[in-house]
């Protein structure tokens, strides 16, 4: 068995982060921002656009196409008093695609804002959607943890929860950069790859990739493939325990095609991710395969990824065997992509199984992203982030990137 990291202090992963680095607004252009390349434990840097530089020919590269939605709704009391109502998993449909095509009710896991203010009764809201004049209404069922289910119902039955997200939502930028949502943010808070609605945080390593970054890496013979993770607000969850045992990762969900199992299969289960949340469904694929090699009758349930799963069962299943029960498993049921969901958390003691190099950018202290990259160069964190604080980097969503290879 592996050492498990469950008493990992996490104190033990600071750094001082002056607010003057956390970059506010991204670059003018997206593919300028800094890339600092740590390879084998050199580190260099260089500009985003010489990234397919750095990158084998013939390798596989995997994006995350999740698309952030605009899932911050505001409320007037009558009082006057202003409720936010934050969507953040879908309940009623629990699908997403499902979910937004709704015309009359949407049910949803919400986190509220000023919630002493919302004693009773429904909150509603008048606008005008598609040329259409509805009003919302938002009613408060039962509490969840710190989140709440909340029934959303409209008058109309040609306009859809989407059109009302479209219209009436806010996009959730990252608390920490300490401001409003501006116009400008609804395209820069998107990868320019964005498809499958459901994010309420973006993939932000993604950020910096332009279609001639990608037109780049495509001429340099690099397999560039998508999957679907949609990041919950609970990535910017802070571990309040002294030890990340006390720490519960959040769900999220993953959808991933039968053509990237294989296209996986065909490159050694071997792949660059971008983003942690790319690595987190590549290393959860891994996982799922082993699970599928235990009990090839897993239900769909059976085959959630669980926190400290991959280290309290015995790995030793090669990565490709995994991936091909996968495959077996959409065979056997007659479908074309993986739907499940994942709560691993990758921590130092984690054996990274597929993800053999990482576009990230620089994470938060204290955090379980931090964690994953420590875990990925093993401990060698701190030089990373040394160097990047020495040279003028920018830190977090809208800051610069990094090419991790260990």
């Amino acid at each position: 068995m592996k050492e498990n990291p469950k008493h990992i202090r996490i104190s033990e992963y600071n750094y001082p982060l002056p607010d003057e680095r956390i970059a506010k607004f991204p670059l003018p252009v997206r593919d300028q921002s800094k890339l600092l390349i740590y390879r084998h434990g050199e580190i260099s840097e260089d500009v985003f656009t010489s990234l397919p530089e750095y990158l084998p020919a013939g390798s596989l590269m995997i994006f995350n196409n999740t698309k952030v939605i605009q899932a911050r709704l505001h409320f007037r009391k009558e009082t006057g008093a202003l409720i936010e109502v934050f969507c953040l998993e879908p309940i009623q449909p629990n699908d997403y695609v499902l979910n937004f095509q709704q015309t009359e009710h949407a049910a949803w896991l919400c986190m509220v804002g000023n919630l002493k203010k919302w004693k009773d009764g429904p909150l509603c809201r008048e606008m005008t959607v598609k040329g259409f004049p509805i009003t919302l209404t938002a009613t408060r069922g039962e509490c969840r943890g710190t989140s709440h289910w909340i029934d959303f119902r409209w008058d109309n039955p040609e306009v859809t929860f989407a059109d009302i997200l479209e219209v009436f939502g806010e996009l959730p930028i990252p608390p920490y950069l300490n401001r409003d949502t501006e116009e400008s943010d609804k395209e820069t808070y998107q990868t320019v790859y964005s498809k499958i609605k459901g994010s309420v945080a973006a993939p932000t390593a993604g950020l910096h990739f332009t279609p001639r970054v990608l037109d780049a890496l495509t001429e340099k013979g690099i397999d560039l493939e998508e999957l679907t993770l949609h990041v919950g607000a609970g990535t910017f969850k802070p571990v309040k325990s002294e030890e990340i045992e006390g720490h519960e990762m959040h769900t999220e969900y993953i959808s991933v095609s039968r053509s990237i199992i294989k296209k996986l299969i065909d490159h050694d289960a071997c792949a660059t991710a971008v983003g942690t949340t790319s690595v987190r469904t590549l290393e959860s694929l891994y996982h799922i395969g082993v699970t599928l090699a235990n009990n090839p009758e897993a239900t769909e349930e059976q085959l959630h990824v669980k926190q400290w799963q991959p280290y309290e069962t015995e790995c030793d299943v090669r990565p490709v065997v995994a991936l091909q029960k996968i495959l077996g498993y959409l065979d056997r049921h007659g479908m074309e992509a993986l739907h499940t969901s994942t709560q691993i958390i990758i921590a130092p003691g984690y054996d990274y199984k597929i993800v053999k190099a990482m576009v990230t950018n620089f994470h938060q202290p204290q955090s379980t992203l931090l964690l994953l990259v420590s875990a990925f160069v093993k401990g060698n964190w701190h030089t990373i982030y040394d160097y990047a604080l020495g040279h003028d980097f920018r830190f977090l969503s809208y800051g610069d990137s990094s090419l991790l290879i260990p």
